[in-house]
């Protein structure tokens, strides 16, 4: 198809996408243009407020971010937004037909994907000549170190089933929904074309789409007439700038005045000079992370791993464990009722646990063991489901049970482990030897896998032990 002067013209306002599969890691930090406008100057043009501590500034490993030139007290505002800056996307922003085209693509995107329907109105903000956003546009990221990205082998280098499957989903959904796109604008005319007629690809929705997730805020949006809101994710300049901590020293609060809304972020904390303004991305796991925001967290408190409850599976971790006469496989009547209860068993049984986190261990599965590891019916029967799902009840029923339990799960965590192709150390001596970007946040990530597993053994094992130890000293005494 030939290309007008007019989409020559739109080129001049966008730069081609860069793959990052093939970034270095200093890439990743590569703004869409060479020397975008000053997107603080822009934000203040626009009617907004920027503190004058306020800069953009590389933040250490983490890119390029927001730091205090000098001391700000707390409870400042550093950034407010008006309404007009926030970009967003909904069927009622628009009439023409362009608009129009968007919005039937964005009714065949999964919920689950909803960064994908706030990234085709990026893109078409992207390639229109003269956009509004152009200024906050042009200093996006030119690549992203999400895993869609990541070369074939890099993405066998994450060692973790439940992520590998949904790098692949996400990754076969863009192949699929850039036939879908192309079928959408094939026949339109050139003021119809939501994107000025440029060829949409599964690169450049992957751009988009990764944009979006590593930096939409989901606030509320429209209002309806019973006086809620509607959640809508929206992008917005300059806030998007700050990196996470999960203990941040600033937060974003979203005001409503009559007939305006508003957009800011306030110091939570005393800002020291040169501290880097950070805002808290939410109590994630480090799939979620890697996934949406393209960085792991080490030491995550809120890291886990999935498993699939599998009897089976368990009753080869409990021989493993030495714990006698397993009955995953093959519970009693009673006991199928309670693994009912716990949605772990049925027609419509939800069979995903984790390991990990602020949990610890999955309160179904704990339950699920302590109740199928029990011989006496009436004694599960004393207590309450939310007692048996909780690991700091105290041996609910009985210390045996309690530690066979324990057990168990640290079996189930050894083969778990086994299921990595390497060990901590192996991948700690390959960081060592200087690897691609893409390859460092893979090992990073599975390091990460393998010590949320190894730090949950620990601490089973310590709490086995003091049972027993318990359980010695009430025997002697």
């Amino acid at each position: 198809m030939a290309v007008s002067k007019f989409v020559m013209a739109s080129l001049t306002n966008c730069r081609p996408l860069t793959c990052a599969a093939t970034a270095t890691a200093s890439s990743y930090q590569e703004r869409l243009v060479p020397h975008p406008p000053d997107l603080i100057k822009w934000v203040r043009r626009e009617g907004g407020f920027v503190h004058q501590a306020i800069k953009i500034s590389q933040d250490g490993t983490n890119g390029l971010g927001l730091i205090a030139s000098h001391d700000i007290p707390k409870g400042s505002q550093l950034i407010v937004l008006p309404d007009s800056i926030p970009l967003k996307f909904g069927a009622e922003d628009g009439v023409d037909e362009a608009h129009s085209v968007l919005v039937k693509l964005a009714q065949k995107i999964p919920d689950e994907l909803w960064a994908m329907k706030l990234g085709l109105k990026l893109l078409q903000e992207r390639a229109r000549v003269n956009s509004f956003w152009w200024p906050y546009i042009s200093n996006l990221p030119q690549t992203y170190s999400v895993p869609i990205f990541f070369q074939g082998e890099d993405i066998k280098n994450l060692q973790y089933a439940p992520l590998l499957y949904q790098v692949n989903r996400r990754c076969r959904f863009l192949l699929d929904f850039e036939q879908e796109v192309k079928r959408a604008v094939e026949n339109l005319k050139q003021n119809d074309h939501p994107f000025g007629r440029q060829d949409v690809d599964a690169s450049s929705l992957g751009w988009s789409m990764s944009a979006v997730s590593s930096r939409a805020f989901r606030l509320y949006g429209k209002k309806l007439p019973d006086g809620t809101c509607i959640d809508a994710p929206m992008m917005l300049p300059l806030i998007d700038m700050c990196n996470h901590a999960f203990n941040p020293n600033a937060q974003i609060i979203q005001e409503q005045d009559a007939g305006s809304a508003k957009m800011l972020i306030k110091a939570e904390t005393p800002i020291k000079q040169n501290d880097a303004i950070l805002l808290n991305y939410g109590c994630l796991n480090n799939d979620l992370f890697l996934l949406d925001y393209g960085f792991v967290i080490p030491s995550n408190p809120y890291d886990c791993i999935e498993l699939k409850y599998d009897g089976a599976f368990l009753d080869a971790a409990s021989v493993a464990a030495g714990v006698s006469s397993p009955k995953f496989s093959s519970p009693a009547p009673w006991q199928q009722q309670f693994l009912s209860q716990l949605n772990l068993d049925g027609e419509a049984a939800n069979l995903k646990v984790t390991l990990g986190g602020q949990e610890l261990v999955d309160g179904r599965l704990l339950a699920a063991l302590r109740v199928l590891l029990a011989s006496d019916m009436e004694m599960v029967r004393k207590h309450d489901m939310d007692t048996l799902k909780c690991l700091s009840a105290d041996a609910p029923l009985g210390i045996a049970n309690e530690v066979a339990a324990y057990r168990t799960i640290i079996a189930l965590c050894v083969i778990a482990l086994e299921h990595f192709p390497t060990k901590i150390m192996e991948d700690e001596s390959s960081l060592k030897q200087g690897v691609s970007a893409s390859t460092e946040l893979a090992i990073q990530f599975r390091i990460q896998k393998k010590s949320v597993i190894i730090d949950v053994m620990r601490d089973l094992t310590r709490r086995a032990k003091s049972l027993l130890s318990k359980d010695t000293t009430a025997c002697q005494g």
